[in-house]
């Protein structure tokens, strides 16, 4: 029950697309990442994901559209939806997914990771 520092848990992010849990609520799992550079295109059939970015700036490209977040933005992408997460420079992220969502969705490439709790 104790309350979680974004700024502290931002500062313990070490490699880049290693998400981390923060928290569990209603069999959602709320993530925080550190982003940089372009991460694999995937999609997640059965879930909705969304992306709020808590420092800097991130675009999610689609395969026909790009959508920019800055800072306290959001986007849900939603489920079965191909996309990719691009940081030019280092972002956080906080991710919003149902337990048991894989970070490359449908794909496993040598970015999949499981996530660490923080």
């Amino acid at each position: 029950m104790d309350p979680v520092s974004l700024a502290e848990a931002a500062d313990a992010l070490d490699d880049p697309w290693s998400p981390r849990l923060l928290a569990e609520c209603n069999g959602q799992h709320v993530k925080l990442a550190r982003m940089e550079g372009a991460f694999d295109w995937h999609a997640h059939p059965d879930v909705d994901e969304l992306f709020l970015v808590v420092e800097g700036a991130i675009r999610i490209e689609f395969r026909d559209e790009t959508v920019e977040l800055d800072e306290d933005e959001l986007h849900v992408v939603p489920a079965g939806v191909e996309h990719r997460p691009v940081a030019d420079e280092p972002a956080v992220v906080l991710l919003f997914e149902p337990e048991g969502t894989r970070n490359t969705g449908d794909r496993v490439t040598e970015r999949t990771t499981e996530v660490e709790r923080r």
